[in-house]
């Protein structure tokens, strides 16, 4: 696609956001100030990106940089938000509304890059690396542990930078940069409720500062309070095309009164009416039978959160400054799920219970009895950082700073059936009838047959511990060699260690296979890294006709790892400023990620995940491959799937090893300040390959790719089960493996444009990325899995285009923001292309505030999100809610309040 037609969508995406006051903004576009940045007597600044102090953040690379102005124009009350809002994040990635997919990590904010993964992206703050957070064995931060009170800025780099920071920055880096220069006591608080008065969230933040000649003291709070949105308010059942043209709901075939199959293949359903007859059965249903889950299950999960960071520096001598950091977040979350499902029970004819009079196998029946299982989590996190910096007498800066940190948690669930005891109860020689018996016989055929003996019995609460830790010393020098005409080469070093723990204990009775839950394995691992880089800066021209400037930068960094070796990865990148206002950079580089801890040594567990089997209704299909393989695999004709879920083996792999990637970026930056005075136009194109990537392939696109390869040939026929009995899918493997290739291109875009006519401010920043390609081989020679317009199937959305606008006119005291986000059209990953639902169409989520001054300290808002009530479009390969959750809003239209002041 042509340079002029992207930038002519970026413009025409301004023209739907007419404002924005904070805004994210290139980093060409207008320079941030140094604030939350150590700056050396001459200005220097630290800039995410490079290790080199500079004069200004222009040139380093492709980035965005978000102030805490936007932060506060937009209502936005956590990173979560902020980052997922950029049209630079994409694919699968956790928050509130999507935390149910993230595993281990319920309830963990994070950020996807590019839609490389959340592995990929490097998470800091103040340029330092964060221990990771959920419920142990985790593999990124919790985005929102820091209180955004305290932040001066977020800084997403759009490039590959693992010789800057090592390992996980392939895709980006997002750090975390906080202020310094406050002083006095601030409060602030925003309440909010979605237009059908559900969904409140509450938030209260306390900013304290202090500065003196030497040094000074920041200390940040924050409350959190999110109350719970359920699924059916929203979507009130699992919908699919049961029929051509039309949606139904299809719900889940593990039914509240037992489905079971008799010897001769018929299945049947038992007694779903409460105080019904308790023998009574019929012909299993899926319309009249099966079970809806959606009542059991939130669109938004209720979060309860306080966080705190304290942050100091105080001069010891002229030259020798020691500064501190400390955090600490205590986390409660909860979520429900749908009642527990048994499988596969044997019950004899003469068992009393059993009204068929044969042998019958229970394939699936939901104790609904006790009512939906409550999941829960309770996590705290803190990190520590103690280091002293300085200057040597030719003004060379040193650092050298050690940081601690570890995330506990404890999760768990109420009314867990115990298999082992269940067993117990449908043996007779085993169990008695008889009243207060210590093994009461149960009655599983038939909704209310089971008494309360039995449920005590067989229910338990759940109770899993694990966490995180993270431990890095670091030593770094910087400062200038020697001048050349152009101007001073600089450079930067340094030395770090790290090691990360992770570990993960789940109750004994899933340990042991013998409850009705995801089952899981104990995982307990580490690694540790070595590492050394060198970055120089060569200023090779200035003042030249055709060289305003021209600065050529490289990095190199060594890693040494205990399991994996020992890497080296390099950066170079190059700055022309052809004449002022006009600017062409590039860069080049690789990376290099080893396999985290749960990568590794995540024991395998199983859960009920969303699936859609191709062979579903393929007698009706003109595609004569999946007919002749849905045959193959022995699939009635008339095999429509039961539910919308699949039993999915996920966890480690020991065998994975490391993946290595080559990125490229060009681009240019044009400030026409003789023309259009306060207009900066950027656009950078990007290019990425990531050899042996690691990656689990979900369950719906492996069953896809099988079954459209001739003959089954593809290897990802071998990683799932089918019942001879029923056809249906009854085991999946999604472990992740080191595939063939990924290989991803595209372009970012970026308008700022800031004009004053008279009182009036105005101030409108849009962003926006075109993915040209994402695909993935699947294993060396395989063909290729598209991604790149896609969405669904459990891997989130890689729409063409995203974008996101916002707009600011400030008059007088008074501002009014306008926030645009659009996710571009994208088709879904495994439909048929006449299924409803198979192409989405482009996506607008319009937000608008308006702010009341009344002075520099004290400000009152009042915003509306969602002003349209735009609804998520169907997903048929959905995750939740009948849509792609890690995309769509799923809440509509929502209100807030809120203020600041202080003292």
């Amino acid at each position: 696609m042509k340079l002029a037609t992207a930038l002519l969508a970026a413009t025409m995406l301004g023209g739907i956001a007419p404002a924005y006051g904070q805004t994210t903004k290139s980093t060409d576009a207008a320079q941030p100030s140094a604030e939350g940045q150590e700056a050396a007597p001459g200005g220097d600044i630290l800039v995410t990106g490079s290790r080199i102090r500079r004069q200004d953040i222009a040139g380093v690379g492709p980035a965005t940089v978000v102030s805490a102005e936007q932060i506060e124009s937009t209502g936005i009350v956590n990173v979560e938000t902020l980052l997922q809002r950029l049209p630079a994040n994409a694919g699968f990635a956790g928050n509130q509304t999507s935390a149910y997919w993230t595993g281990n990590g319920y309830g963990t904010a994070q950020v996807n890059l590019r839609g490389l993964g959340i592995k990929r992206t490097l998470v800091l703050l103040n340029n330092r690396r964060l221990v990771a957070g959920g419920t142990g064995a985790n593999s990124s931060p919790d985005l929102n542990m820091i209180p955004v009170v305290a932040l001066a800025r977020t800084d997403v780099l759009k490039d590959g930078a693992s010789a800057i920071y090592g390992a996980d920055a392939m895709a980006g880096v997002v750090n975390l940069i906080t202020r310094t220069d406050y002083n006095g006591l601030g409060i602030s608080g925003r309440s909010g409720i979605t237009e059908r008065g559900d969904g409140g969230d509450y938030t209260i933040d306390l900013l304290w500062g202090m500065r003196g000649d030497r040094g000074g003291i920041l200390a940040a709070a924050t409350y959190q309070k999110t109350e719970p949105v359920n699924m059916a308010t929203r979507a009130p059942c699992s919908l699919a095309e049961t029929t051509p043209g039309s949606l139904s709901c299809v719900n889940s075939a593990s039914t509240i009164g037992g489905r079971a199959v008799l010897p001769n293949g018929q299945q049947i359903n038992f007694n779903q009416v409460p105080g019904g007859n308790g023998n009574f059965f019929e012909p299993y249903s899926a319309a009249k039978h099966n079970f809806n889950s959606n009542p059991f299950l939130y669109a938004v999960s209720p979060i309860e959160r306080i966080t705190t960071a304290v942050f100091g520096d105080y001069e010891l001598t002229d030259g020798l400054q020691a500064f501190g950091e400390f955090l600490y977040t205590h986390r409660k979350s909860d979520q429900i799920a749908t009642p527990g499902t048994l499988r596969n029970l044997a019950i004899s004819a003469t068992n009393p219970t059993n009204p068929t009079g044969q042998n019958i196998v229970l394939v699936q029946r939901r104790l609904a009895e006790p009512g939906p299982r409550q999941f829960f989590q309770r996590t705290d996190t803190y990190q520590g950082t103690l280091g002293f910096r300085g200057k040597f007498a030719n003004d060379w800066a040193w650092e050298v700073a050690g940081a601690y940190g570890r995330n506990t948690g404890i999760d768990g669930s109420t009314n867990i059936a115990n298999l082992q005891r269940v067993g117990n109860t449908i043996d007779t020689s085993k169990c008695s009838l008889a009243p207060g018996a210590a093994i009461p016989c149960g009655d599983y055929l038939g909704f209310g047959d089971l008494t309360p003996q039995v449920l005590n019995y067989i229910l338990f609460t759940s109770r899993d511990t694990g966490g995180n830790s993270l431990l890095s010393v670091t030593a770094d020098l910087n400062g200038d060699l020697f001048r050349l005409p152009a101007g001073a080469v600089s450079f930067a070093t340094g030395v770090t260690y790290r090691q990360e723990k992770g570990w993960r204990n789940p109750d004994p009775l899933t340990v042991a296979g013998i409850a009705n839950t995801n089952q899981q394995s104990p995982i307990s691992g580490s690694t540790k890294a070595k590492e050394a880089y060198l970055e120089v800066s060569v200023p090779v021209l200035a003042n030249t006709p055709f060289f305003r400037a021209l600065t050529l930068d490289g990095a190199v960094r060594y890693s040494d790892y205990d399991l994996f070796g020992s890497d080296w990865n390099y950066k170079f990148s190059a700055d022309w400023m052809i004449t002022e206002g006009v600017r062409v950079r590039g860069t080049y580089g690789t990376g290099f990620r080893v396999p985290n801890v749960p990568e590794l040594f995540g024991g395998v567990s199983e859960g009920n995940l969303t699936t859609s089997d191709p062979c579903s209704r393929y007698g009706t299909s003109t595609n004569a491959t999946l007919v002749a393989n849905c045959r193959a695999s022995g699939v009635p004709a008339n095999y429509v799937q039961l539910g919308t879920t699949i039993l999915t083996t996920v966890g480690g792999n020991q065998n994975l090893r490391p993946e290595t990637s080559k990125s490229w970026t060009v681009g240019t930056v044009i400030q026409p300040r003789g023309i259009i005075p306060g207009l900066s136009l950027t656009a950078d194109w990007f290019d990425i390959d990531i050899t042996g990537a690691i990656r689990a392939i979900p369950g719906s696109t492996k069953l896809a790719v099988c079954y459209a390869s001739a003959n089954l040939s593809s290897p990802f026929c071998k990683d799932f089960v089918r019942s001879p009995l029923t056809g249906e899918v009854t085991a999946l493997s999604a472990q992740p493996i080191n595939t063939g290739l990924e290989r991803m291109s595209g372009l970012d875009l970026g308008l700022v444009y800031g004009h004053t006519l008279g009182r009036l401010e105005l101030q409108i920043d849009l962003n926006a990325t075109y993915l040209n390609e994402y695909v993935v081989e699947p294993f060396p020679g395989g063909a290729p899995i598209i991604f790149d317009g896609r969405i669904g199937g459990g891997n989130g959305g890689y729409p063409k285009w995203r974008g996101y606008g916002v707009a600011t006119a400030k008059q007088d005291g008074v501002a009014l923001t306008w926030s645009t986000q659009w996710i571009g059209k994208a088709q879904d990953f495994n439909a048929a292309p006449t299924a409803i639902g198979y192409r989405t169409p482009d996506i607008f989520y319009h937000n608008a505030q308006i702010a009341f001054e009344v002075d520099a300290k004290t400000r009152f808002q009042i915003g509306v999100d969602n002003l349209f009530d735009t609804m998520a479009p169907y997903i048929p390969s959905f995750t939740d809610g009948n849509t792609d959750t890690m995309t769509y809003d799923l809440l509509r239209r929502r209100f807030y309040v809120g203020f600041r002041t202080a003292f």
